[in-house]
């Protein structure tokens, strides 16, 4: 499963930084002092649902924790790394291919995103599905996306796929075996 997630995280790497290169480079979409400003430099317009909407976001989650000096900046770099190796250590023995699709995916996120911290001291944020602030209000990009997408898996594949004890069933199988032991007129307790 290793070889496997690598591949995913590879790819969303790789994703993740020809559409920051085809936004920042060749399509020029952030003019020069929007990084320094640290605020929404640019709109265009493609769309009634999606728009290209140029951020440098200097936190993380949606803008949370924002790294204003070199220190957080670093910090965050820091962290980031940390959480990608502690996911890289988990891909090492992950069995089941919705784990592995799930860490590859949050992995290769994160490393997109340390990428820009590092060259630029902030993430470069440009897709906005808001619909005029109606929709989804947070600007993102293709690392943040996978990193959102392989949470979610993971979390799924935790609940639905993985056994919390051998031979006991998934958590989502016992809580139904509890739910309907309940209704039968069990306490539920297991005894």
């Amino acid at each position: 499963m290793l070889r496997f997630g690598l591949i995913i995280a590879v790819g969303v790497l790789v994703a993740d930084q020809i559409t920051k290169w085809l936004i920042l480079g060749p399509g020029a979409f952030s003019p020069p002092g929007c990084l320094e400003a640290g605020l929404s430099c640019r709109f265009l317009e493609l769309t009634p649902i999606f728009d290209l909407q140029m951020v440098w976001n200097r936190g993380f989650s949606f803008g949370l924790g924002r790294a204003q000096d070199d220190l957080g900046r670093w910090a965050l770099v820091a962290m980031q790394l940390g959480i990608s190796g502690v996911f890289l250590w988990w891909l090492r023995s992950a069995v089941r291919r919705p784990t592995g699709i799930a860490l590859g995916l949050v992995i290769g996120g994160a490393l997109g995103n340390v990428i820009d911290r590092i060259r630029f001291g902030a993430v470069a944020d440009f897709l906005d599905f808001s619909m005029n602030g109606n929709f989804f209000p947070w600007v993102f990009n293709v690392a943040d996306a996978a990193i959102s997408c392989g949470a979610v898996l993971l979390a799924i594949d935790m609940v639905f796929f993985a056994e919390t004890e051998p031979g006991k069933g998934t958590g989502w199988s016992q809580f139904k075996a509890w739910l309907d032991r309940n209704k039968a007129g069990g306490n539920g307790s297991g005894s």
